[in-house]
């Protein structure tokens, strides 16, 4: 089983005591989306655990933790933009906070274990191609030597984020244009060790060096555990991504961080509602076990399927 932790909120910044909670209990819940009183019961043991994904814009809550996980193989999906609290509302100062931790984070588990995250792109009066360049740039060369891959992706548009981007966005552009300025993007991250993918992009990109990224990722994953694993395309995702398939943890509506562009955080009521009823002891992330909920305990095994030869990872 792959961890996903988690697509839907930043569990390493806000909710790192619950999680390594779950992790010393070996089990943990999770409600349906599409319906609260379905609940999963998930268990997280190391035989079962071949991976864990972490996602998040600061790992703060994570890193005290990490000597915990010494068990378990794990990556990271950091992002890190050039935004300002106009677009990452409650996310610490880039320069002074973010560049350092994630250089700390990246020394204490390995550049290989942490992806640097420019995503999603927008351009707006303030937030210019020329704006991009820039701040990209100055990240770039900050984490040289930090992080061996860049993942860039252009924001797409939701209920949630939609009254913003039309308002203020200025998105409309075409395949040639953000081609070119991916390009750009792309040579500066070369400069810098660094390969560049786009994650779940309907333009593709492969024409100027940048290939379609897998944030759950099969490669990745086999070279960290040193084994191939036995597992398909995670079908729940678009179809322009290309993730295997994984566990996902988290809850809709539990983020703080505030971006505006956030597909997971639609509700700010519902948000602030539910941080109020986070509780690291529960199993579930921010709640309770309610009457008439229903607890189903769902299958999980291994995906290992043995070691990887040496043309699994092309040396024969």
């Amino acid at each position: 089983m792959i961890l996903s932790v988690s697509r839907r909120t930043d569990i390493p910044n806000y909710y790192a005591e619950w999680f390594i909670n779950r992790i010393r209990e070996g089990f943990l819940y999770v409600k349906n989306p599409m319906n609260a009183h379905q609940i999963s019961k998930i268990r997280i043991t190391p035989d079962v655990i071949d991976c864990i994904v972490f996602w998040t814009k600061n790992p703060v809550g994570i890193m005290k933790y990490l000597d915990e996980l010494k068990s378990c193989t794990f990556y990271f999906q950091f992002t890190l933009t050039g935004y300002g609290t106009d677009i990452e509302r409650n996310i610490p100062d880039k320069k002074k906070v973010m560049i350092p931790r994630f250089q700390e984070l990246a020394g204490q588990v390995g550049k290989e274990r942490v992806i640097w995250r420019y995503d999603p792109i927008l351009f707006t009066e303030r937030y210019t191609e020329e704006y991009h360049i820039r701040a990209f740039r100055q990240i770039a060369e900050k984490l040289n030597g930090y992080t061996e891959k860049c993942v860039i992706s252009f924001v797409d548009t939701y209920r949630k984020n939609k009254i913003f981007l039309s308002k203020a966005a200025d998105n409309d552009k075409s395949d040639a244009e953000l081609t070119e300025f991916a390009e750009k993007l792309r040579k500066i991250a070369e400069e810098n060790g660094m390969q560049t993918a786009a994650c779940s992009e309907k333009i593709d990109l492969s024409g100027c060096g940048i290939r379609h990224n897998c944030c759950i990722d099969r490669e990745l994953i086999e070279r960290l555990i040193g084994c191939s694993l036995k597992v398909k395309k995670d079908k729940n995702q678009r179809l322009e991504c290309g993730c295997v398939e994984s566990v996902e943890v988290g809850m809709y509506n539990t983020c703080a961080n505030g971006c505006v562009y956030c597909y997971a955080t639609y509700d700010t009521h519902s948000m602030e509602a539910n941080c109020k009823n986070y509780d690291p002891a529960s199993p579930l992330l921010c709640g309770r076990v309610m009457d008439g909920d229903k607890i189903s305990e769902r299958k999980i095994k291994s995906l290992r399927d043995g070691q990887i030869t040496l043309a699994d990872i092309g040396g024969a």
